[in-house]
Parts: structure tokens; C-alpha cells; sequence
């Protein structure tokens, strides 16, 4: 049997990579950004939040373009897009092309993270799907505690326009290398059948090459749209997406800053320890979805073998309580590394999406998943400043670990058991039959 799996897990992974690559640069570059171009705080922070405003907004119809382009189309054109939208922004003189290109980078990444769930749920068997999941989202981690002095180093290189122009070549190179090398199982040629079977067996999402109703002929509708908004189950994933990407934000946005300001750590001292809660995850999205498919390979229920990590995973997030109650430093970062493990370890929640979703809807379902998890790249952020502005933090803290909690309840009570929510379109033709 052939092991192309892998090769496609690898390829998610990189493309992670990039995603994050591109949406990080730009932290890196902002103070020299902000020099030559003389663009002031409030400026800046509205360059900032472009990228999220369009990511979220376009979730939906990305999912929508997925279901229609299928999952190499999807990627080649959407990485190449926001890659070039990096590009660009190495040649821009002032606010609005910066925040136009910010625009654009949000819009061409809001179909990633459903084509990665998309092409995981082609490519493997429901017993291996939570290791694939774990492996390319680790790319975020990854990017998040290792590239930044890479970027900072390659700044230092070729100044701020060559970071950007850099970035995106890389990119767009990749973009050409998916288009080039990536086919779904049944039309890629370096599958051989045993592989094929074992994956499509296993409950891998693959469609006979024969089959009229590929990607490209679907017609996708408003009752689409409502199958995937109605459904309790979908809905539970859906709020427990949201409190998994709530603790995401505190760490890429309010952390260094609650260490700085709150806990008087200087400015590199924080900058190492920041870096710690994010190997914590990394290590957690790594077990977790290891864990995950060992429990699936010995027999264990769904329920189990699926839903225990990613509840464990919340309630591990919950710790970060747990700051407001110590004085030392090093215990601060220790309940915000096992906060940050657990917010890994739960990370493998998009396997729940290619598990739930009608199989023909798993695209728009997917966006609608990645946008109510991505409204908390606006919300989070803006609620934690207004619990914070009066010199204590602990409130902010308090809410997040609330948050957790909620979204580890919804997988206990909303999602309930795991099996696959009913495609209405079925459903009509089995009545018809009748």
C-alpha cells in the first residue's frame, strides 16, 4: 500500500505555515512601517484589523467556493491570491494601499482552513483523521513560536518592503507547487488501489472518478445554508470553535502585553517566556490528535475517542484562572502553559466538521465554523481591553476561562453523540423513492 497520505498532511502543514507567515509579518514590520510611511497608532490598528474583518465576513462564501472548485483549485488560486497580496504590500506609500492589500489578504485566506478540512477528510480514514488534523494545525504553532525570529532576522536582511516582497514569492511558489502536485484519491496517479481502498473503507470522502457530481456541478442554495445553520449539533461545534480560537486571541494579542504592563516583566524577558505557552501548544495539538486516533484504532466509540480530548482540552484552558491567584512570575507562565496546552490539545476540533457535516456540505459548513470561531479575532481583543482598562486584569482572565468552560459544556450537551447530521437533499430522494 502506498502512503500518498502523508505526502498531502505535509503539504497542509506547509501551507499553515504560510498562512501564518503572511498574516505575522506585518507584526514584525509595523514599527518601521509606521516610521517611513508616518502613520500613526490609530492607523496602524486599523491595518491591523483589515485582515480579520474579511476573513470573517467571506467564511461562508469561501465555503460556498469550495463546494464549487473543489479542494485544488481552492487553494492554488486562494494562496497565490493572498501571497500576492503580501507581495504587493512591499511596494505600497501610505494608508490605503496597505489597508486595501490587509483587505485582500483576509479575503483570499478565508477559504484555507475549510479546503485543510476538506482535503483531510479525502485524503484519510475516520481512524486517522484527528492525527492529520493535529499535524497541519501544529503549522500555526510552529509559526508562531520558531518564524518570528526567523522574519525578524530576514527584516534585519532586506529591510521591511523585502520582508513583505520575500513572503510572497515564497508563497506564490507554493501555490504553483500545490496546483502542480496535489489531486483528490480518485484522480491522483500516485495512489495505488490498495491505498485507495484502505482510505475510502475507513470512511475517507471520495468520489468515484465517474461520478457526475463533482465539485463543479454542484448547485449549492439557500436551503444549503440553512441545513448547516439549523442543525443543534453543528451548532455545538460552531460555539466550541468560537471558545477554542477565544484563548488563541489572548495569546496572539493581549499576552505580551498583560506580561509587560501587568506583571513588570521587561520587553525581551517577555518575548522569551511568551514563546512558551505556544511550544506548550504545539505539544498539545500534537498528543491530542495522536491520542485521538489510538483510542479510534482500538475500538473506542467517537464519543470517546473524539470528543474527550477536545473537552479535556477546554477545561485544561480554564487554568488560566489560576494567574489571578499567584504572585510569582514563573507560576504565572506555568498556569499559562498548561491553559495553552489544553488550548492544543482541543485543537483538533476541525475533524468534527468532515464528521458532522453532510458530506456535500462540509465546505459551507466549514466556513461557517471558521467564521464563528474567527469573530473572535474582533470580539476578544476589544472585551479584554474594556475588562483591563481600569489596571486589573484579572476580570479579562476570569472571562476567558468562562468561555472555555461554555464551549466544553456545548460539546457535552449540544454536539451529543457523533454521527453525521442528515443531507435533506437524501432525505427528499428517499421520500421520492418512497
Amino acid at each position: 500500500m502506498t502512503k500518498v497520505r502523508y505526502g498531502i498532511v505535509f503539504m497542509l502543514f506547509i501551507t499553515v505555515i504560510i498562512n501564518y507567515m503572511d498574516r505575522s509579518n506585518i507584526s514584525i514590520a509595523a514599527p518601521f512601517i509606521s516610521d517611513e510611511l508616518g502613520l500613526d497608532s490609530v492607523q496602524m490598528g486599523l491595518i491591523f484589523s483589515a485582515f480579520g474583518w474579511t476573513y470573517c465576513a467571506l467564511q461562508i462564501p469561501g465555503g460556498w467556493v469550495l463546494d464549487k472548485l473543489g479542494n485544488r483549485k481552492t487553494h492554488a488560486y486562494g494562496i497565490a491570491g493572498f501571497s500576492l497580496a503580501t507581495l504587493l504590500q512591499g511596494f505600497v506609500s501610505g494608508f490605503s494601499g496597505f489597508f486595501l492589500l490587509r483587505v485582500g489578504l483576509g479575503a483570499f485566506e478565508a477559504p484555507a482552513f475549510p479546503t485543510n478540512s476538506k482535503v483531510a477528510a479525502s485524503w484519510f480514514p475516520e481512524n486517522e483523521r484527528a492525527r492529520a488534523v493535529s499535524i497541519y494545525t501544529s503549522g500555526q504553532f510552529v509559526g508562531l513560536a520558531f518564524l518570528t525570529p526567523t522574519l525578524v532576522l530576514l527584516q534585519d536582511s532586506v529591510g521591511w518592503r523585502g520582508l513583505f516582497i520575500v513572503t510572497g514569492i515564497i508563497g506564490i511558489a507554493w501555490a504553483i507547487l500545490w496546483y502542480l502536485y496535489y489531486r483528490d484519491p480518485q484522480h491522483s496517479k500516485r495512489i495505488n488501489k490498495a491505498e485507495y481502498d484502505y482510505i475510502k473503507e475507513g470512511g475517507a470522502i471520495v468520489e468515484s472518478s465517474s461520478d457526475k457530481n463533482e465539485p463543479s456541478a454542484r448547485k449549492i442554495g439557500k436551503k444549503d445554508f440553512a441545513a448547516v445553520l439549523s442543525s443543534r449539533k453543528l451548532w455545538g461545534i460552531y460555539l466550541g470553535q468560537f471558545a477554542v480560537t477565544s484563548t488563541l486571541w489572548f495569546f496572539l494579542t493581549w499576552f505580551p502585553t498583560y506580561l509587560v504592563e501587568y506583571r513588570g516583566l521587561t520587553f525581551i524577558k517577555s518575548g522569551l517566556l511568551a514563546s512558551l505557552p505556544f511550544l506548550a501548544a504545539f505539544i498539545g495539538v500534537l498528543s491530542s490528535g495522536f491520542l485521538s486516533d489510538f483510542l479510534a484504532k482500538k475500538g473506542i466509540s467517537a464519543d470517546v475517542a473524539r470528543k474527550v480530548p477536545v473537552i479535556t482540552g477546554l477545561l485544561l484552558s480554564t487554568s488560566i484562572i489560576g494567574a489571578n491567584f499567584v504572585e510569582s512570575n514563573s507560576l504565572v507562565i506555568l498556569f499559562m502553559c498548561i491553559a495553552f496546552f489544553g488550548n492544543g490539545f482541543a485543537s483538533i476540533t476541525w475533524v468534527f466538521v468532515s464528521l458532522l457535516a453532510p458530506k456535500r456540505l462540509i465546505g459551507i459548513a466549514g466556513g461557517v465554523f471558521n467564521f464563528i470561531g474567527g469573530t473572535s479575532s474582533i470580539i476578544i481583543p476589544i472585551v479584554i481591553g474594556f475588562l483591563a482598562k481600569g489596571g486589573d486584569f484579572a476580570p479579562a482572565l476570569t472571562f476567558i476561562a468562562c468561555i472555555t468552560f461554555a464551549g466544553a459544556l456545548s460539546y457535552l450537551f449540544l454536539v451529543g453523540k457523533i454521527d453525521r447530521v442528515q443531507d435533506y437533499v437524501e432525505s427528499e430522494s428517499y421520500s421520492a423513492k418512497l
